[in-house]
């Protein structure tokens, strides 16, 4: 029985984690797709076979405060986690910040959408899939953490609106995203931006995680 279950909604968020995962073999990583429905379905399949200690659900989210960084690593415990002290002081001492993290239906890509969801939530960061798995985790009463990477910050637009080139079942149509840098063929530099971005968010999260996972 694995005892921690380390989810990510893509592979992208989760590829530097990859290698550490390998040293632990009580450490499984699920990669459960985009959204709440996606992570839903995907958790409660690992769960229907396998029963870990922890839950961790991972990857990218938006900076809604405006104190955030890109590469700010947070947290928020759910369930038996949030009163687990030892937990807290590992993810504190792993260079987390505990915050509030909103789980959303859509990706916030404009600077005025990512304000109205701090006004309406208060929360600091926004993603689309650790509401759900919380919520499965809470069923079972399952410890539960959210641990994510700010991989744009709440006074950055995204180059794109993603959620426009989403398939129906989240993920991202090429086909859209390749017509639409065609319209806008001054959106490429900013498109290998986020990247770069990303690729040093997902780096940050891996840092993290592996000294969680080794205290």
């Amino acid at each position: 029985m694995p005892s921690t279950l380390i989810c990510f909604a893509l592979k992208e968020e989760a590829a530097p984690f990859h290698r550490v995962a390998a040293r632990h073999p009580g450490v499984i990583t699920l990669i459960v797709g985009i959204g709440r429905q996606n992570a839903e379905k995907s958790v409660r399949s690992f769960l229907a076979a396998s029963v870990p200690e922890l839950v961790v659900t991972c990857g990218f989210a938006g900076g809604l405060n405006p104190e955030l960084k890109l590469g700010d690593v947070i947290f928020e415990p759910a369930g038996p986690a949030a009163n687990n002290q030892k937990l807290t002081e590992a993810l504190l001492a792993a260079g987390a910040r505990p915050a509030k993290i909103y789980c959303a239906d859509r990706i916030a890509t404009t600077v005025a959408e990512k304000q109205a969801l701090r006004a309406a939530t208060g929360a600091d960061a926004v993603e689309m899939e650790s509401g759900a798995i919380q919520a499965v985790c809470a069923e079972r009463g399952l410890a539960c953490v959210t641990v994510r990477v700010i991989s744009d910050t709440a006074h950055e637009a995204l180059p794109l609106d993603f959620n426009a080139l989403a398939k129906a079942d989240k993920s991202l149509d090429f086909g859209k995203l390749a017509w639409a840098i065609v319209k806008s063929p001054g959106k490429i530099s900013a498109l290998m931006q986020l990247q770069k971005k990303t690729k040093f968010a997902a780096e940050r999260l891996a840092d993290v995680l592996a000294k969680l996972i080794s205290a």
